[in-house]
């Protein structure tokens, strides 16, 4: 059976802090690919991150130059051929039809665990897919059970999943004010994105 990872964001940029959790999910969980999905209106980012995202194309072409080379990560588009808010439940039920066969695993980190409980269709969506959960490095506590909002049975299939991962200390967020700052983001993200965002003068 094929087992596919689905790590959505919105990318605003991708960098490496992204790439390392999609590379630790793939190698512990044994994926045979994973796909990186850019959103096209996070339901909980509503009039925040929204307002300063560069258009969905060029975080789209981001996303495809990062991962240029390797066969086993790949950028999906589904979520910004849908208009309106992304929901998570729309883009595992699609993929599923796509690939019928396949095993679905849906990356989170702690803090989207936690929310969890709060996504639309939460429980069917956790029978639709395997959640993983990446922890934060420094972080080594597992979330009390009553704090997951399920029952007692999808709780202890979550905090099974969740693993320790090498989450870097680096926010989309921090490399948009950096350049519009004009300083540099060599090493925060790989270099054909640092490129692709001098080249179409993203985020000044």
């Amino acid at each position: 059976m094929k087992r596919i990872g689905i790590f959505g964001g919105t990318f605003n940029p991708v960098h490496h802090g992204h790439l390392l959790v999609a590379q630790a999910v793939l190698e512990a969980f044994d994926l045979d690919q994973m796909l990186l999905v850019p959103c096209q209106v996070s339901p909980f980012k509503l009039g925040q991150e929204q307002s300063d995202a560069v258009e969905a194309h060029h975080r789209l072409e981001m996303v495809r130059l990062s991962l240029a080379g390797d066969e086993r990560m790949q950028v999906c588009d589904i979520e910004l051929k849908r208009p309106g808010v992304s929901y998570t439940i729309d883009t595992v039920r699609y993929l599923r039809e796509q690939e019928p066969e396949a095993r679905f695993f849906l990356v989170v980190g702690m803090d989207t665990l936690l929310d969890l409980h709060r996504f639309r269709e939460a429980e069917a969506l956790v029978e639709l897919c395997d959640v993983i959960t990446v922890q934060r490095p420094g972080c080594h506590e597992c979330p009390a059970p009553a704090a997951l909002h399920f029952s007692e049975g999808v709780t202890n299939r979550l905090i099974k999943n969740i693993i320790r991962g090498r989450w870097c200390d680096i926010s989309s967020t921090e490399i948009r004010q950096r350049v519009a700052e004009g300083r540099s983001i060599r090493y925060w993200v790989p270099l054909a994105v640092e490129e692709y965002i001098q080249k179409n003068r993203l985020y000044l």
